[in-house]
């Protein structure tokens, strides 16, 4: 007859749990933020203050040279190239060199938008182009998420194989979890390898001013989107088939965003690395709402990729796999 009383006890418990976790997640994250705050104000701020030093120095230098000219016309002029460069437009590349919006630069310029990366160094000049900008980026930002995860759909049946036949040969001698382990760091390895460590090397013998740390580095903040923006491939003086260059860079970021996603995806099938399960609300599973029960049916949160969710690679004589575990079976009678 206590029966419900104790799973109503299990229930809040439950919530109390999650909640505690989740906000000692929250403290923690807010830890980690400050925590990042004071190590880069402690790395860049000295270089910061290099910078500014040198610049005083050379200002000074110039004015000493050229008594001519006022310290007055010299602040205006930087002001106007300060100016012009916030808007991606360099005194020393551009006004003599190939413009921001060719069309090669303009189709880097339009993969950057609907990709979210973002890099903030060339911006709309014109009120219809920020107008227009807007307008592409509403329609093709979700253009772009639909066809980076059908591409992800795709390369996840071959991902899946790749599974199943490490589980039936390794299967009989180690746990599911750490043949999972094992395809996610096969599939981790190809990701650096193919689309950051190599793609620096290219980068570090094609773009003058760049070594090998700032390739890599580009690569990265590139492919995970964050877009800084203080490195552009492409954007050095003189730079040889540059529109072409920049056509190829874009084929790299997309092909490079796909493969980011697919280790994600892989990243996040696994059940046991998946944290945020522990601040999710457990609420009663038998519930009797038909609109809770569809949502919760499995499979409608989107297509999966393990046996548990899909019957695409299990035969029709396989009994299905129970729920705690997930891994392709490899052996049935």
């Amino acid at each position: 007859m206590d029966t419900f009383p104790r799973a109503r006890l299990r229930k809040v418990l439950g919530i109390r749990r999650s909640s505690f976790l989740y906000a000692f997640y929250i403290f923690f994250y807010a830890t980690y933020l400050i925590t990042g705050g004071f190590m880069f104000a402690a790395f860049e701020a000295p270089v910061e203050r290099a910078i500014r030093l040198n610049v005083a120095q050379k200002r000074d230098i110039f004015l000493l040279k050229h008594t001519c000219v006022s310290n007055v016309e010299l602040e205006e002029l930087i002001q106007e190239i300060v100016r012009a460069s916030d808007r991606g437009v360099s005194a020393v590349n551009n006004v003599s060199g190939e413009p921001n919006w060719s069309f090669g630069q303009s189709l880097f310029f339009a993969s950057t938008v609907v990709t979210t990366i973002g890099y903030g160094h060339v911006t709309p000049l014109s009120k219809e182009g920020k107008i227009f900008c807007i307008l592409y980026a509403l329609l093709g930002i979700p253009l772009t998420l639909v066809l980076l995860t059908a591409m992800v759909e795709r390369l996840m049946i071959p991902s899946t194989l790749f599974l199943q036949f490490l589980n039936s040969r390794l299967g009989h001698l180690y746990a599911p979890f750490n043949i999972r382990l094992l395809h996610f760091a096969i599939v981790l390895i190809i990701l650096v390898t193919l689309f950051i460590l190599l793609p620096a090397f290219i980068f570090a013998n094609i773009e003058p001013d760049w070594d090998y740390l700032d390739s890599l580095y580009y690569c990265f903040i590139s492919l995970t989107t964050v877009g800084l923006g203080d490195y552009i491939p492409g954007d050095a003086p003189n730079q040889k088939y540059r529109p072409l260059y920049k056509v190829v860079t874009t084929g790299y970021l997309l092909i490079g965003l796909v493969f980011m996603m697919l280790t994600l995806t892989i990243f996040y099938d696994i059940p046991q690395l998946n944290v945020g399960m522990l601040f999710m609300l457990r609420t009663d599973e038998k519930t009797t709402d038909p609109e809770k029960v569809r949502l919760k049916a499995p499979g409608s949160l989107g297509p999966k990729y393990t046996p548990c969710h899909s019957n695409e690679f299990i035969s029709e004589k396989t009994e299905t796999p129970s729920s705690g575990d997930c891994t392709p079976v490899h052996s049935q009678s």
